[in-house]
């Protein structure tokens, strides 16, 4: 029986040339980092690799980016101008889907984020990745959401306007096209 998360030698070829062009444009996310340490780390995890090709095709544009405090670290966050278009128009999680009466989404994003392997970015993770940005400067992107928050039918997320990150509730029913969520993966 085939594996379904992994990725075959020439899709696996596409997806690493597409990476080392975006680390090397992007060199300010992941200073001191070589690509071929990248990749060494990328050829041992397949399945890692098969969540990046995810990220890559619902639009996340995943890069590195390695925070000052633990450069020893390798992780891949969406870095897409705006929340990715793949991942758009969905509600917060699958118990936020079936409260819905009517007009259900496709999808969530807890779920989807499952499904590919990746995390959703909590709010800190959210405003490093914005250190490197603006990033969601016309759309949003669902957080994770504290527990106390969840249990009361809430969801957070956020963007940036106006030279600030800002972090917003909603129900977590609710969705809308222009927002969806952004995810990281750690080798």
């Amino acid at each position: 029986m085939k594996n379904l998360r992994t990725l075959d030698s020439e899709a696996s070829a596409t997806l690493l040339a597409i990476l080392k062009k975006r680390f090397k444009k992007n060199m300010q996310r992941h200073p001191n980092l070589q690509w071929e340490t990248v990749a060494k780390q990328l050829h041992a995890a397949s399945e890692k690799l098969w969540s990046l090709h995810e990220m890559e095709q619902t639009g996340g544009e995943p890069d590195v980016v390695v925070s000052k405090d633990d450069q020893a670290r390798i992780t891949f966050y969406d870095c897409s101008p705006e929340t990715p278009k793949g991942r758009r128009s969905i509600c917060y999680d699958r118990a936020a889907w079936e409260a819905r009466k009517e007009h259900k989404p496709e999808n969530t994003a807890l779920d989807m984020a499952k499904d590919m392997g990746i995390e959703i970015l909590d709010e800190v993770a959210y405003r490093f990745l914005q250190t490197f940005g603006p990033f969601d400067t016309k759309s949003s992107s669902w957080i994770k959401t504290p527990d106390d928050i969840r249990k009361l039918d809430g969801a957070l997320f956020a963007d940036y306007r106006y030279g600030q990150v800002f972090v917003y509730h909603n129900g977590a029913s609710s969705y809308y096209a222009v927002r969806g969520f952004r995810g990281l993966l750690s080798l």
